[in-house]
């Protein structure tokens, strides 16, 4: 477990916004600043490369454990490093850590001495597969600002829902892709040779043309460090709003009280979803509601991992507690909207 002391500190009172970048310390130390998805057709390892870079299983659902399949989104959150040592080679010198991960570490490999300095805080928004969970797929797909688009090497390529998914990226104007060819251990190397030229074919004329493919295993974390060099290098982290009214985008919601919890305990409805722009800080107060956000906090799966802010900016994906929000409206993923924090009207709440 990491100390998340030594991560930058955050403080309201002394926060200009205006000076505020996606690489700022005390903003990429403690929250991810950029939303990638990850697609592509069920079964071919979309939450397998999420926990290889992440250390972080998505699937918690009884549901999910149950079929071992993504029912729900998934979120996990990682922090990529970078040797500092030149004589360190690529792409050997980037690693992936957790996000509660302290921002400069030690390099592990033998005899080189050199530091791992903090390159990108990421957050993976994880998409099922499955057909009848396309409204799902979509609804995660407008908060990514990047993709993975996972192919598995061992079946024919495209499959349904493979092209199913870049269809729903490209009509929300991804630019940027980075195509996994999966489960390369699996086959032998004239069938990868083979199956890379199909996905070449497939990709033809779309948005990911000209996509790097990289391929990896994710259960033998084999190329991962690859994968996170092309995210460092090939993704770039997007200019955002900060000085504009905070808007949020809510894509998931639940009630936090257990059963039989006595009413002085009982809390407001919990939102979950990705800021739009602006800043969002703790105690801040909306217009036209009666209590202020009573914390704020970055979950990627209930109680698997955890952060803590005074302010949060857009990029990653966080939970929020509405004090004014009825439990009741939130649970079971009831509450999906976008939300102003400074509206000029009530009409602004959708």
């Amino acid at each position: 477990m990491h100390d998340s002391s030594k991560l930058a500190k955050q403080d309201v009172e002394s926060l200009d916004v205006s000076s505020l970048t996606a690489l700022t310390p005390e903003v990429i130390s403690r929250q991810a600043t950029i939303n990638i998805g990850t697609i592509g057709h069920v079964a071919h390892g979309k939450t397998t490369v999420v926990r290889a870079i992440s250390t972080v299983h998505t699937i918690r659902h009884k549901t999910e454990l149950v079929r071992n399949i993504t029912i729900k989104l998934g979120y996990a959150n990682a922090k990529i490093f970078k040797c500092d040592n030149d004589a360190c080679p690529r792409p050997a010198c980037y690693r992936s850590f957790g996000s509660a991960t302290e921002d400069s570490l030690p390099c592990p490999r033998t005899g080189c001495g050199g530091t791992l300095l903090l390159q990108r805080h990421v957050s993976f928004v994880d998409c099922p597969g499955h057909d009848i969970l396309m409204a799902t797929m979509l609804n995660g797909a407008a908060v990514m600002d990047a993709a993975l688009l996972l192919i598995a090497s061992n079946e024919p390529c495209p499959q349904p829902q493979t092209s199913e998914h870049l269809a729903a990226v490209e009509i929300m104007r991804l630019k940027y892709i980075i195509i996994l060819q999966n489960k390369i251990d699996l086959i032998k190397e004239t069938q990868a040779r083979d199956q890379y030229e199909q996905i070449l074919q497939f990709i033809k004329g779309t948005v990911a043309e000209g996509a790097p493919v990289v391929p990896i295993s994710a259960q033998l974390k084999y190329n991962i460090d690859v994968v996170c060099d092309y995210i460092v290098n090939h993704i770039p982290v997007p200019i955002r709003d900060f000085t504009s009214a905070p808007r949020l985008i809510v894509i998931r919601s639940f009630d936090v009280n257990k059963p039989g919890c006595e009413v002085d305990d009982l809390r407001g409805g919990v939102a979950g979803g990705s800021i739009l722009r602006g800043v969002l800080k703790l105690f801040h107060h909306p217009k036209h509601m009666w209590d202020p956000i009573h914390y704020l906090r970055r979950e990627s799966v209930p109680s698997a991992e955890t952060n803590w802010w005074s302010f949060f900016r857009r990029g990653g994906t966080i939970v929020i507690g509405i004090s004014f929000l009825d439990r009741c409206f939130s649970r079971a993923f009831a509450c999906q909207w976008r939300w102003n924090v400074d509206p000029p009207h009530l009409d602004d709440l959708v």
